[in-house]
């Protein structure tokens, strides 16, 4: 919990700052778009690889190891100006690609993380345990949104050297959740005697799984990879606003989002988990329309923040749900090679939309991926309306015992 929060806090600073500052050193939305691809290609490398070693050698290593890269990647841009540095740090420390209010994005060591939770609590709490997480998440976002006041709060003529503030809190909350993560207990991964297990490998009772989500995934990969890295760099282009402004109204929908996420296990209780997620998937889509047609900049916050009430409340919950259903040996390859195609399409996709945001329209990207998100709900409750999690199956009874005659 208290890396979550402290990973979040220094992901949404970046998320605010890094795509404001880059476009005031001289990015078009088209170099932003590259930037966002350089990020993502290599964070989809590293969750792989990271997935698909945890289940052999254990999760905690990366849970210290990679926000310590998130923290170096930092000191680089608070240091250098260098504009191939820059995409070279930020890529090694997945960093910035202005996710907007998004605070339970925290980086390439999820996978193993969501491992490492799914393996502590019994599977009547692993919705409770995941809602809890996002609920640390989206306090740590509050907090990493208010530290944007540091920030300069008017974005066209403010000096590079009046971000580094920022830069630097980034890197110290980065290396708390690091540290943090040094306190974790952890069993040893058996090997029972076979070293290929130390190897990273391919899910192989979970493949009917793995499947699936690659379908769903996907889909929503493109969309995200349409609007979300872009969301605070579309905020700065439509309504001239500066990173402490976005910061307030980020920091404002994070604080309401805490009690959505904590109502994810009940609403997953009453409707069903499968049901719950689609139905936020749908909402999710369709307010991405009014909110991208929003007249004014607080219209639009109003709209983002019914937006990500709703989506947080699905978030854990898709998180808890595909674990569930993995093989307990391969959760982590499974967190890890589920997200890889959507990792890949989202990566892409901010190519097409730097050319739409320079060439055609600012609002087109959002009402594509309005309609790429309502085809995700559709093929996720098609693809898995017949496979409850095992807390939502019903057992059937027992016969009775026959009587002596």
């Amino acid at each position: 919990m208290v890396a979550r929060v402290a990973m979040s806090a220094g992901r949404a600073l970046a998320g605010i700052v890094v795509p404001i500052y880059l476009a005031e050193s001289g990015f078009s939305a088209v170099a932003l778009a590259a930037y966002v691809l350089a990020v993502a290609l290599v964070s989809a490398g590293l969750s792989t690889a990271i997935g698909t070693t945890a289940d052999a050698v254990g999760r905690r290593i990366f849970l210290v190891v990679l926000p310590l890269m998130t923290a170096a990647a930092a000191v680089v841009f608070a240091l250098v100006r260098d504009p191939a540095a820059l995409v070279v740090a930020g890529a090694l420390g997945s960093f910035g690609r202005g996710a907007g209010a998004g605070a339970g994005a925290i980086g390439p060591y999820q996978p193993a993380e969501s491992a490492y939770v799914t393996d502590e609590v019994p599977p009547a709490a692993r919705n409770r345990a995941f809602g809890r997480l996002a609920s640390a998440s989206a306090l740590g976002a509050t907090v990493g949104s208010l530290l944007a006041l540091s920030a300069p709060r008017h974005a066209h003529g403010a000096a590079l050297a009046d971000f580094r503030v920022a830069f630097v809190l980034i890197a110290l909350t980065s290396a708390v959740a690091g540290l943090a993560a040094l306190w974790l207990d952890e069993a040893p991964r058996p090997t029972n005697g076979n070293r290929s297990r130390m190897r990273p490998h391919w899910p192989v009772r979970s493949r009917w799984l793995l499947y699936r989500l690659w379908v769903t995934n996907s889909l929503n990969g493109v969309a995200v990879g349409m609007f979300g890295p872009f969301l605070t760099y579309w905020l700065y282009r439509r309504y001239d606003v500066g990173p402490a402004t976005v910061g307030v109204l980020y920091a404002i929908i994070n604080v309401a989002t805490i009690a959505s996420t904590l109502s994810a296990a009940g609403l997953a209780r009453r409707w069903g988990l499968v049901r719950t997620v689609t139905v936020v998937r749908v909402a999710q889509a369709v307010l991405l329309v009014p909110m991208v047609l929003a007249p004014t900049f607080w219209w639009a916050g109003a709209v983002y923040f019914v937006r990500m009430v709703v989506q947080r409340i699905g978030m854990p919950l898709r998180q808890s749900y595909g674990l569930a259903l993995a093989d307990p040996d391969e959760r982590a390859s499974v967190a890890a090679l589920s997200n890889l195609p959507s990792q890949v399409s989202m990566a892409v996709s901010p190519l097409l939309t730097g050319y739409l945001f320079d060439e055609v329209s600012l609002s087109l990207p959002f009402e594509i991926a309005a309609a790429l998100q309502l085809a995700n709900a559709g093929s996720f409750w098609l693809l898995f309306r017949h496979h409850p999690p095992s807390e939502e199956r019903v057992e059937p009874e027992p016969p009775p015992p026959l009587e002596d005659p």
